[in-house]
């Protein structure tokens, strides 16, 4: 007999996060064709709910409405319910997010979407709590109304849902006319990010806030075509105050999801691949143009942080770690200043405290997050110590803090390993290897290299997701570019021409399952993907690099490496296709 009262069709999955949901008395289907069977059959509406393992406030909704059994019971009586992990389908994620953004003017996660049977969107949102709150209505609530509604307005629904997915089709190339690309794009982008620019916090615009390290990248490179300081100011100013903040995890390394304010203190403390190999790159792209040893720390901190806590024995990397732990949003993270002091002495805490600003109040729920708003220098003159002596208090401090922590119960970690996130990471990898002269770091990007091309590629086709020793789905663009782009710059770093050969062979796969030769640039999903309602063609940056940007520009490497043109011409239809929107929301 299960030790648990409930199994639901999830517990045959390999995603954790799909694996979390596994015994709730929700009746959950994971996406594919006999959940859509069950709706055409029985003329169900289907309530699609997408989010990821680190996401805290899909953990909250869960914990409120899908382990509820009353709340259950509406939904199993009602609808068919379907539960996706958005790392694993982007591809769903990007359709049903676009319609829930149209239909609310908003987005996030966990997503809460409403389907007719045959997957068209008609009502959706992101949380909702389990009763009427804040404004928001009450889960059971809408789950009625919207049953009431699919009982009672059949063609009403079935209209507005043709209308969201025209808008979707039609956004996914918009007629924007013709636009001819020259120098003044890359001005217009430097100087309307400039615009949103906080001069108090650095980043961009008010809480919460993401790091913004596409940005910043590209105003380091504006500064570096233009010569104007205040671009690299900036992105200075920026890497500086998250690098101080309790938004970098000051014992361990790395990068927490994101800020809830505006100083980059209090974060969401979950920890995500992807944002920690863009952000080590860009520290690694300021330490090479300025020498400062700030960024080298930081760089070296974070990719340390990646082969402790985020490296398979095979070598790839895993997704993410949560913000939660037995229970509490960062527990794990959080200090009071009767631990520090007890832990290195009277004397020495009070400097530690004093550096690290930890205080009696605390700045989260009575305890610390540690963060440096001053600097060493400023902190001793009043301190009335010598600089050295409180750098050894530091050090000391961090080691031992670091090692008790140690013994605290550790955020659950995401062990999937994704295709797109470990190209980032290899290019992390192999591109610090070569700056900062660490044999160590090229060892790791060569056997993720590895893994990656034996373990998650089939027949020569790459695969998405890799967990439990079983690779799955189809590869997406960004899949491809990101894997080849991480490819050539380990040929970069090692001159090693298998690498650069491999890339070539992807590059020349992505090509043939991706390319639009009607409307130009890359679909999202392959030509033989699973028929879906729209087939997604994304340009704009988010918290990554869009497909088509990444590959315009793995493809503009390869070809000046292999001297073969083609590879320019791909990457120009991206820039054709996209021309006039550049031009007109050049910052995106």
């Amino acid at each position: 007999m299960s030790e648990h009262a409930h199994v639901n069709r999830l517990a045959g999955e390999t995603s954790p996060y799909l694996l979390q949901h596994a015994h709730n008395p929700v009746d959950w289907y994971p996406w594919g064709q006999e959940a859509l069977r069950r709706a055409a059959i029985e003329d169900k509406p289907i309530l699609l709910s997408i989010g990821y393992s680190a996401c805290h406030w899909c953990h909250v909704m869960e914990r409120e409405s899908f382990e509820n059994e009353a709340v259950a019971r509406i939904m199993n009586e009602h609808f068919v319910n379907v539960k996706v992990d958005r790392e694993e389908r982007p591809d769903l994620d990007a359709i049903y997010m676009e319609a829930v953004q149209m239909m609310t003017g908003h987005g996030g996660w966990p997503m809460t979407v409403f389907l007719t049977p045959d997957g068209f969107p008609f009502y959706g949102g992101t949380y909702f709590p389990p009763e009427d709150r804040h404004g928001l209505p009450g889960f059971a609530r809408v789950l009625l109304g919207v049953a009431r509604a699919y009982a009672e307005k059949r063609d009403q629904i079935r209209e507005d849902a043709a209308m969201v997915l025209e808008e979707l089709r039609r956004q996914a190339d918009p007629p924007c006319g013709e636009a001819r690309l020259d120098i003044s794009v890359l001005d217009t982008a430097a100087e309307g990010i400039m615009r949103g620019y906080d001069h108090r916090n650095g980043g961009f615009g008010t809480a919460p806030k993401f790091p913004p390290s596409m940005a910043l990248t590209f105003l380091l490179r504006s500064y570096f075509r233009t010569g104007k300081p205040r671009y690299l100011e900036a992105v200075e100013q920026t890497l500086e105050k998250m690098g101080c903040g309790g938004i970098y995890d000051q014992l361990g390394g790395g990068f927490h999801r994101y800020s809830v304010d505006a100083g980059w203190l209090v974060p969401h403390f979950e920890k995500m691949l992807c944002d920690n190999a863009l952000l080590s790159r860009i520290y690694l792209d300021a330490y090479r143009l300025t020498g400062k040893p700030f960024y080298r720390r930081i760089v070296e901190e974070t990719l340390d942080y990646v082969i402790r806590e985020m490296t398979s024995p095979e070598g790839g990397f895993y997704s993410s770690q949560d913000a939660d732990s037995e229970g509490q949003e960062g527990k794990f993270f959080l200090w009071g200043a009767e631990e520090v002091n007890a832990a290195l002495g009277e004397h020495d805490g009070e400097l530690f405290c004093r550096y690290f600003d930890v205080t009696q109040e605390g700045h989260f729920e009575g305890r610390n997050i540690l963060n440096v708003p001053r600097a060493a220098d400023l902190v001793a003159r009043l301190e009335r110590i010598s600089e050295e002596r409180l750098r050894d208090v530091i050090l000391h401090g961090r080691q031992e803090l670091f090692r008790i922590r140690e013994r605290r119960v550790r955020p659950a970690r995401d062990e999937k390993v994704l295709a797109a996130w470990n190209g980032l990471m290899l290019r992390s990898f192999a591109e610090a290897a070569s700056a900062l002269d660490r044999a160590d770091f090229l060892g790791v990007a060569e056997r993720n290299a590895r893994f990656l091309l034996s373990r998650m590629k089939e027949r020569g086709r790459l695969l998405r997701s890799y967990k439990d020793g079983k690779a799955r789905y189809n590869a997406y663009l960004e899949d491809y570019a990101f894997i080849i782009d991480g490819l050539i710059s380990l040929y970069q770093a090692t001159f090693a021409a298998s690498w650069l050969a491999e890339a070539g062979n992807l590059a020349k796969t992505a090509v043939d399952l991706f390319r639009d030769f009607q409307g130009g640039g890359f679909h999202f999903t392959s030509s033989d993907h699973e028929p879906l309602i729209h087939r997604p063609k994304d340009y704009s940056d988010n918290a990554i690099p869009s497909g088509n940007s990444a590959a315009a520009f793995a493809f503009l490497r390869l070809g000046r490496l292999r001297g073969e043109e083609e590879w320019a011409e791909h990457a120009r239809s991206v820039l054709e296709a996209t021309g006039a929107r550049m031009a007109r929301y050049p910052h995106a």
